[in-house]
């Protein structure tokens, strides 16, 4: 049966099915894809040993593995669709993933924690370095403060 589901499923890149049915080819149905990848005489004749279709070993080598050349696993996807009317089974459509794969994004680094400063007289520090800048003090310029 699975043989069959894989030759289908390589066939038309996507089938409907059972849930059960879905998860159990999703595994046979990368490792083909990933004997696509190797591309070698040996992978080639393993898969064809699986899949029934002469043809869809030859598009499963020359257009599938291909596609996933950079991508190191997670070929298919299961979609779930609800229940069949007919015996309540619930339904799935397993697909090959289309988009391409992005790098993992390198992490920032959090900035090193630095030590409290140790307490210093700042206020005076401050008013010396506002003098030299020219900066006046708003309390001097206070009628009260001039008597």
């Amino acid at each position: 049966m699975y043989r069959n589901m894989v030759t289908s499923f390589l066939n038309h890149e996507r089938i409907t099915t059972t849930d059960a049915k879905a998860k159990g080819l999703r595994s046979i149905a990368e490792k083909m894809i990933t004997l696509g990848k190797k591309g070698d005489l040996t992978a080639m004749r393993q898969a064809a040993a699986f899949i029934r279709d002469k043809k869809v070993v030859t598009k499963l080598f020359t257009t599938i593995a291909p596609r996933y050349a950079d991508r190191p696993g997670g070929y298919t996807r299961i979609i779930k669709l609800g229940i069949r009317p007919g015996d309540n089974a619930p339904l799935s459509v397993i697909e090959l993933v289309e988009e391409a794969v992005q790098a993992p994004k390198a992490k920032k680094k959090a900035p090193a924690k630095k030590a409290a400063p140790k307490a210093v007289k700042a206020a005076p520090v401050a008013e010396e370095a506002d003098v030299q800048q020219g900066v006046k003090d708003p309390a001097e310029d206070c009628e009260a403060k001039a008597d």
